[in-house]
């Protein structure tokens, strides 16, 4: 870890490391705002962000992921149903199934929308793919919040998400740092994630970016669905094929997956795993030395936020139009300073898909 990523991850810790806190004080929480907003290179400046009390009527909010396979699309459900809940609002849920089904997605919120929603909250399967719908709804004046994943289009109302380039690039940083220009040579598997997904193709740019001019060789980019059947697979070709690889690197269901096939293969204590995001499977692996690091995004924050958003957009409210939690590398060094209920959902949370 470098001296500023365990100094940024020490202040945080510092800063959350309380007990639970109750689902109505969340806040406040140190985020980050992009000026000027939508824009892919623009100025952060540190936030503390607050959301409403109340909101004024029980708005009815369409919400889309991509799914719910894996727990951190689990932890950004939590949060926007904990927040619609506490603002007092009404919330569709829908999931597509998988990164490959962009048509049902559209389609899944046309027939939301159609059912009455005021606002549409999306993360989004593509970068460009839903720009057309975005531009329809702004016609039809319904705000759409981008969460989490990223999209291109002017039309948007506010976003709500982390700069995946950012997490690429403090997870290629963190390699780097062990491998440095002149040091010990090392390959990498890396696993960026669905292709075509404005999230992953940000994340690949920082990732590569961080380990250039280090001593680390990337192999090639193995893109893939992110079930853990389909990156289960990716991990073993690259275990078969590169004998030498020191570092699997790539999204949380790659790092998740990655343990099992390192400990049949015998190869803990071998090859390291980091993954650029953190899940409760990536949280516990760190805790027990499985997985060495892995950026926080606050991912239940960035649903709770696209909530608050939505409702001070219908209701003509000041609100902050790009923003996301500030993010810090957690790994074994500081992972007991922080309070793993700031980054994650509760322990047994089941996907909630309507909030009335």
């Amino acid at each position: 870890m470098t001296m500023r990523q365990m100094t940024a991850a020490l202040v945080l810790g510092a800063a959350f490391a309380t007990p639970a806190m109750a689902a109505d004080t969340w806040y406040p929480y140190e985020a980050e705002e992009v000026t000027p907003a939508f824009s892919t290179d623009g100025e952060t400046k540190a936030v503390t962000y607050e959301p409403l009390e109340k909101a004024e009527q029980a708005w009815n909010l369409c919400v889309s992921f991509p799914h719910m396979k894996d727990a951190y699309w689990l932890g950004v459900d939590y949060g926007v149903v904990e927040e619609a809940k506490r603002l007092g609002v009404k919330a569709n849920i829908v999931e597509a199934g998988g990164y490959t089904e962009l048509t049902n997605q559209i389609n899944q919120i046309e027939d939301c929308v159609a059912g009455g929603a005021d606002a549409v909250i999306i993360g989004a399967i593509s970068y460009d793919g839903l720009n057309n719908l975005v531009g329809e709804l702004k016609e039809k004046d319904i705000p759409v919040i981008d969460v989490i994943n990223g999209m291109s289009s002017p039309d948007l109302s506010a976003k709500s998400l982390v700069s995946f380039y950012t997490m690429g690039n403090e997870a290629g940083k963190y390699l780097a740092a062990q491998h440095p220009e002149g040091g010990e040579s090392a390959e990498v598997g890396w696993f960026p994630g669905p292709a075509g997904a404005g999230w992953v193709e940000a994340a690949h740019q920082g990732f590569m970016d961080a380990v250039e001019g280090s001593a680390l060789t990337v192999l090639e980019p193995r893109y893939g669905d992110t079930g853990k059947e389909a990156q289960q697979r990716l991990v073993e070709d690259v275990l078969q094929a590169n004998p030498d690889v020191k570092y699997i690197a790539g999204t949380a269901v790659t790092a998740e997956a990655a343990q099992g096939l390192l400990r049949e293969r015998g190869l803990m204590g071998d090859v390291d795993i980091v993954s650029f995001y953190m899940t409760p499977g990536v949280y516990q692996g760190i805790e027990r030395g499985f997985i060495a690091a892995a950026p926080a995004d606050s991912m239940v924050i960035q649903g709770r936020i696209a909530v608050d958003q939505a409702v001070r957009i219908l209701e003509g409210k000041d609100y902050v139009k790009h923003v996301g939690p500030k993010i810090f590398v957690v790994d074994e060094e500081n992972i007991g300073e922080i309070a793993r209920e700031n980054i994650l959902p509760p322990q047994g949370f089941s996907p909630v898909f309507s909030v009335e």
